[in-house]
């Protein structure tokens, strides 16, 4: 009986597949619901695959792209709500992929794309296991992939970015890595990543723009290439007038790049329309964005996000920047009332949300002379904030932590404005005085000691540097931080 059970079982089996046999078919309109979803023109997208799918019910292609579709809005609003509506379309979407022949390198690639867009959600709501097993899930299936279709480019990709992020995860948490099969380098990473830009292959033209999305953000924070970051937004000139995405990622590379002037331009130029859809994250970088020139309007944008906002990433750090800028106002009721909301709202995932618990635990504000420095150094208004600076000097502050301030800010701008022998004095005298310190002046003087050294070839200097930084303990932003000095070293080894 069990004989004759498994072969009607096996016979049913196999009709179902040969008489349903679904298809990957990224034809014409998948091709513009795929533009419109990477542009965050969401209802035109999702409108577009439902029409394919009425038409062609056999291609997985639409159900493919509605997990793009719900990606962004989960990963960049962070509702709860919305959250626990949409969390079990991914085993629904996974299934669906499955309905596909194994024969075709979508059959993997799809599912693998899948699990790592529900890994970075569930990194937003602090399902840390499960998303460290989706990633895990994911580039397991990519590998198995690249082994059964070697030439097929978009494996190339989303392996690449991992890899990279991989390559730079700190020696003591290695054995994560390790035990969960997950290994990598930034240069075998970023090679699998270029290969899959410079490839002509149809599927690579498919997933070209998304590519690139993934480039920038790996070259600027990982490879730390900044210069050619923008060489090579300069060079493809992307559209950030019709594309929300790309507006929004040159914005947030301007902000943490120095280069507000260039983030503030891009949000102010891009189209406004209903057709795009409603990111909350617009405000808090364009609020940022303004801070740092002092804009007299800066609160707006930023007391938008802390009010519209229903995530934890970045809760804390906006109203530390609010508090701010009320406090430079002189207006301290409402510099109090921020500083207050940072220990109920928001959580502390980020370097930038625990730094500003700190400060508000800690009661202590600022120096505003130094903070107002700050503010215009990190926006890249350097000839402003050099000029405020040099009008006093290290003895004109009597507690230690200005002090060490002002020689850190003195180095970041004379760095920043291409003056290396004054960066390289005013960063060890930083380090000199603050090693030891709860301040995180002295382990970035020694990451940006390790960039000069870089830059000028002296690879022993340079990895000390790094080393040096990584070795420094309990000072603010300490993931971030050495997250960088590790890629580094690993830049520095070649590795």
């Amino acid at each position: 009986m069990r004989i004759i059970f498994s072969l009607i079982l096996l016979l049913g089996l196999g009709f179902t597949v040969d008489a349903r046999q679904k298809t990957y078919d990224f034809n014409s309109r998948c091709e513009q619901a795929y533009e419109a979803i990477m542009e965050l023109r969401l209802n035109t997208g999702k409108a577009l695959l439902e029409a394919e799918k009425k038409e062609n019910p056999d291609n997985l292609v639409p159900y493919f792209l509605d997990n793009y579709a719900d990606f962004f809005p989960l990963f960049f609003n962070e509702d709860p709500a919305e959250y626990a509506r949409k969390r079990g379309m991914r085993s629904f979407r996974l299934d669906k992929m499955l309905e596909g022949s194994p024969d075709s390198p979508y059959y993997l690639y799809t599912q693998a794309a899948i699990k790592f867009q529900w890994a970075m959600v569930k990194i937003k709501f602090n399902e840390k296991w499960d998303a460290t097993w989706e990633i895990r899930k994911a580039y397991m299936t990519l590998k198995e992939n690249q082994r059964r279709f070697p030439d097929f480019v978009p494996n190339r990709l989303l392996l690449g970015a991992m890899q990279t992020v991989f390559g730079t995860i700190p020696e003591g948490y290695k054995w994560i890595t390790n035990i969960l099969g997950m290994k990598g380098s930034i240069h075998q990473g970023m090679e699998n990543v270029n290969a899959f830009i410079e490839s002509n292959a149809p599927e690579a033209k498919l997933f070209r723009e998304e590519s690139y999305y993934y480039y920038c953000y790996l070259m600027l924070f990982i490879v730390n290439k900044p210069e050619d970051t923008w060489a090579f937004l300069q060079r493809k000139q992307l559209d950030t007038k019709n594309n929300y995405l790309y507006a929004l990622m040159v914005a947030n590379l301007s902000l943490n790049n120095q280069k507000a002037a260039t983030g503030i331009r891009v949000l102010e130029e891009k189209h406004d329309s209903n057709e795009y859809a409603d990111i909350e994250y617009y405000n808090y970088v364009f609020g940022l964005l303004k801070l740092t020139r002092l804009d007299n309007d800066a609160h707006v944008y930023l007391e938008r996000f802390v009010n519209g906002f229903k995530g934890k990433f970045y809760v804390k750090e906006c109203l530390q920047r609010l508090s701010w800028f009320y406090y430079l106002e002189g207006n301290q009721a409402m510099a109090n009332k921020y500083r207050n909301m940072i220990l109920s709202r928001g959580g502390t995932e980020t370097d930038a949300d625990k730094q500003a618990l700190k400060e508000a635990e800690g009661g202590k504000w600022p120096n505003p002379f130094l903070l107002k420095v700050r503010l215009q150094s990190d926006g890249g208004f350097f000839n402003e904030a050099l000029k405020l600076l040099l009008t006093k000097k290290a003895a004109d502050f009597p507690a230690m932590e200005d002090k060490l301030e002002y020689a850190y800010r003195l180095g970041r701008i004379y760095d920043e404005t291409g003056q290396d022998d004054k960066a390289v004095t005013m960063y060890e005298v930083t380090i000199k005085v603050g090693a030891n310190r709860p301040e995180y002046y002295a382990a970035r003087a020694s990451l940006q000691l390790g960039y000069i050294y870089e830059k000028r070839k002296d690879k022993t200097k340079a990895v000390q540097c790094y080393q040096q930084c990584l070795n420094m303990k309990g000072h603010d932003y300490k993931n971030s931080l050495d997250q960088r000095a590790k890629a580094g070293i690993q830049r520095v080894n070649g590795s």
